[in-house]
């Protein structure tokens, strides 16, 4: 361990100055990305379809080649899923991540290049040890495993010589052989398909190691939490893993799970760290534990631009450069990747917290709002709001939707909101209450439209059965991984499905 201890050190010292470089010159470092990404695919049949070769500056570049989401890639990439090559990257491309999000049961395959492994979602990976030891110099974890709880992969099935699973799977399938001594649990058992299988021996195979870090999205690991404290009859988890110290999370945003978290792991000591990672990408690293913004990750052969959130429906939507964004303004946005994914359309919305150096918060998805009257709630304010009611009530929330209740004759039309509460609120209509001014305060448009409650009503709250959101995951085939349950919608798809899980129960 003191040899790997001693190559991470070093590495770490070395990387915090390329850092440094793209902090001070973040434009500068993004236009070379282009430039090479550019010059390494100009040879593909994309590439030359749009004459990569003549493109020399960002301006005609954002010109020539169209903006996509993965409907205008997909039948490029279904081609690659049977064997084809050189189409929107030159290495060979064999394995594509599953998407996993749930708004629709279509499945999409990312692809995923060798550079891509290497140069983002690997060196991502070691950046969030170069940040947190930069932090904490006196930092235990090399001392311990990390607990990673993985997805699971299978062979394609159109060509057996490529291969989907869970971005997770693919990164513990490809890992370099040394990673195994620092992590749990064995490779066989992380992949296995069954979640809840993989829970159990999960649960028993590491019960008695020393973790000191555990890693991935905070609701499945909350899940394995509570499993293992039941297993080993413990109270809280630092009786398992007494020198356990660190969290990273992503996935999902990690309000709703601090509290539980806190009490599960009681110390001050313990660290949380927040990482943007996607399946089309690793894209941002949280490097200061008291701020709760994340620092953009520039040269990780990814090239970043993005689509004021007014602009998003429109025909000829405004696309702005990094240099051309204002903090404190959200954005949709759009990736050109070493993977081939050309001015992709990733599907979620950040805010720009600083300028130079470039820093974000995730503030929701382009899909995954409410705005059936005007209000534009996106998640980042539900986070937000729902934060502030489980404060004043003493509550707290395992797992949560919303949607819109149409208005009907002459009912004006208001959100429903669905909440599996780890704790409940003694009185849910002061729960309400607060929800509704703290929603008024974080946004404009539907403090707007509960006006005189003329346009929408008060939010209807309905507390779910245990379980509802986790039996409604297993329906779906989607636990474990990186799936998630999608906070907002702008229908009642997701509500009706939800409800009827909880009257089965």
């Amino acid at each position: 361990m003191g040899i790997i201890k001693s190559i991470i050190a070093w590495r770490n010292i070395k990387r915090m100055f390329q850092v440094d470089l793209f902090m001070k010159f973040p434009c500068n470092v993004q236009n070379e990305q282009l430039l090479k990404l550019l010059l390494k695919a100009e040879d593909t049949e994309y590439g030359k379809k749009y004459n990569f070769k003549s493109i020399k500056n960002y301006q005609t570049f954002k010109e020539r080649v169209p903006l996509n989401n993965y409907d205008t890639l997909k039948p490029l990439i279904d081609r690659i899923r049977k064997g084809e090559q050189n189409i929107l990257w030159p290495n060979e491309i064999k394995w594509f991540a599953k998407s996993s999000g749930t708004t629709s049961d279509k499945s999409k395959f990312i692809p995923v290049s060798k550079d891509a492994l290497e140069e983002c979602h690997f060196t991502g990976g070691k950046d969030v040890l170069a940040f947190y030891t930069n932090n904490f110099p006196e930092t235990n974890i090399f001392k311990g495993k990390s607990l990673t709880l993985g997805g699971s992969n299978k062979i394609n099935n159109i060509s057996n010589d490529s291969f989907y699973g869970d971005l997770s799977a693919i990164l513990i399938e490809n890992i370099p052989f040394w990673t195994n001594l620092i992590r749990s649990p064995k490779k066989e058992i992380a992949l296995l398909d069954d979640f809840e299988k993989k829970l159990e021996i999960i649960t028993k195979s590491t019960a008695n190691e020393n973790v000191t870090t555990i890693a991935g999205v905070p609701s499945w690991n909350l899940v394995l939490i509570k499993h293992i404290l039941e297993f080993t009859k413990k109270s809280n988890l630092l009786e398992v893993w007494p020198n356990l110290e660190l969290f990273i999370h992503g996935g999902v945003s990690f309000t709703p799970y601090r509290e539980q978290f806190k009490k599960l792991i009681p110390s001050s000591d313990m660290q949380y760290l927040e990482t943007y990672n996607a399946s089309e990408g690793f894209f941002a690293i949280q490097d200061y534990p008291t701020r709760d913004d994340m620092l953009l990750m520039l040269d990780y052969g990814i090239f970043y631009e993005f689509i004021p959130i007014e602009e998003l429906e429109k025909e000829n939507a405004k696309v702005l450069s990094l240099e051309e964004v204002e903090e404190g303004k959200n954005y949709a946005i759009v990736i050109t990747t070493n993977s081939g994914l050309w001015r992709y359309k990733i599907g979620d919305t950040v805010k720009i917290t600083s300028k130079y150096p470039f820093k974000i918060k995730i503030s929701g998805r382009t899909k995954h709002f409410i705005n059936a009257f005007g209000e534009e709630l996106i998640i980042d304010n539900a986070e937000q709001s729902l934060k502030i009611a489980c404060e004043k009530t003493n509550a707290l929330i395992k797992d949560y939707t919303a949607g819109p209740i149409y208005m009907k004759d002459d009912a004006q039309g208001a959100h429903e909101w669905l909440i599996e509460f780890e704790k409940e609120p003694d009185n849910i209509e002061f729960f309400t209450s607060i929800l509704d001014n703290a929603l008024k305060s974080v946004n404009s448009d539907y403090e707007a439209k509960r006006y005189k409650n003329l346009t929408l009503g008060l939010p209807e709250i309905k507390i779910m059965k245990k379980g509802t959101f986790y039996q409604w995951l297993k329906n779906k085939g989607k636990l474990g991984g990186q799936n998630k349950v999608p906070r907002l919608h702008n229908d009642r798809k997701y509500i009706e499905e939800v409800l009827e899980i909880n009257e089965q129960l």
